[in-house]
């Protein structure tokens, strides 16, 4: 009796466990489908489970803040990773372009690379910051902040989703204008240029033709590319040419348009798929057909997503860990636009309970 009892109950279970394996294996497909970078490509400090213990729930909490945000405006997926890229590549992924200008000197976010970076991301990345240090303490970093929200703006807009190396602190000062325009190529840059500026930074061909696919999403301003159109470059679809001149009508028209005229709010190939139709926006995309160094990496990539893909977490992650600060170094924000030697609220804070504990 007992056995058929065992029997039963076993039987009238095995749906509940049918439907357990299939989550599991659910989640270990989601899980194989993300990339996981081998630990030869992370740099001494960091750790992709750097916050398993100090803050577990960290990458639920900027994914579901961010599904809200892009939600509203997926446009605002772009600003992010553009200030990814542009806080790593000037002095290292340390949140440095975060910080606001002072009685040193003005910020680099007033440098001219980055007078077009959206003020509604640095909004964002501080939103983030706030709800992880509430949920968590002060124990992330914006820098590392930043690096998670360019992942999300990535896989959230229809790109591949990968681990990001984690452990970076914050710089304690921001660059100079003259560093920041030396180490951020503009939109005029020929293939050439961009190939000798990032071979200082390790990275090869492939390397530049994958980063510059960040440019399937987001928007380019008319004075990065009316010097293509007056007068004409010969290099661009005559057709492409008169549909920006409508948008662009003079050389200091000051209107957006998007970069990628296929699928301009997704994250996909089709940035090269444009190259390839003689449709890239700034010359520094355009040349990467034009370039015999470069033009089969465009073409291959146009054909195949999986391999943009691939080669284009490669090069994100090596990017995101540039010069990156480690262990005691730099420190750890409380406000993402501010150093905490600066921050008044901090320091009163600090005051404070350095008087309570005297008193007890």
């Amino acid at each position: 009796m007992a056995f058929s009892k065992v029997v039963s109950s076993s039987t009238s279970s095995l749906p509940s466990l049918l439907l357990v394996i299939s989550c599991l294996l659910a989640v270990s497909v989601a899980h194989s489908n993300s990339y996981v970078p081998s630990s030869e490509q992370i740099v001494k400090g960091l750790s992709v489970s750097f916050y398993e213990t100090k803050c577990p729930d960290l990458e639920s909490i900027v994914r579901k803040h961010l599904k809200k945000v892009f939600k509203e405006d997926i446009g605002q997926a772009a600003g992010l990773l553009r200030v990814h890229f542009h806080d790593c590549f000037v002095q290292g992924c340390d949140a440095s372009v975060l910080l606001d200008g002072s009685a040193s000197g003005p910020s680099e976010q007033e440098a001219p690379p980055n007078l077009t970076l959206r003020s509604e991301a640095f909004e964002i990345i501080n939103d983030l910051r706030e709800l992880v240090h509430k949920h968590c303490g002060r124990v992330v970093s914006c820098a590392d902040i930043t690096a998670l929200a360019a992942r999300e703006a990535v896989h959230l807009s229809g790109g591949p989703e990968y681990n990001v190396p984690l452990g970076r602190r914050d710089g304690l000062n921001f660059a100079t204008r003259e560093a920041t325009l030396a180490n951020l190529p503009g939109p005029a840059s020929n293939t050439s240029f961009l190939l000798t500026s990032l071979a200082t930074k390790n990275f090869d061909a492939t390397d530049v033709v994958a980063l510059s696919g960040g440019h399937t999403i987001g928007r380019g301003h008319c004075t990065s590319f009316t010097d293509r159109l007056y007068p004409q470059d010969p290099t661009m679809d005559p057709t492409f040419a008169e549909d920006l001149k409508e948008i662009c009508p003079t050389s200091e028209s000051t209107n957006t348009t998007m970069q990628d005229i296929r699928t301009p709010n997704k994250f996909d190939n089709k940035y090269y798929v444009d190259l390839v139709n003689r449709q890239g926006l700034f010359t520094s995309d355009q040349d990467l057909y034009t370039d015999e160094r470069t033009k089969g990496i465009v073409e291959s990539f146009a054909e195949d997503q999986e391999l943009f893909f691939e080669k284009f977490v490669h090069s994100m992650i090596k990017m995101g860990q540039l010069s990156v600060l480690t262990g005691r170094q730099g420190e750890i924000r409380a406000n993402c636009s501010v150093r905490n030697s600066d921050n008044v609220n901090l320091v009163s804070v600090v005051e404070e309970d350095l008087e309570t504990a005297a008193e007890l």
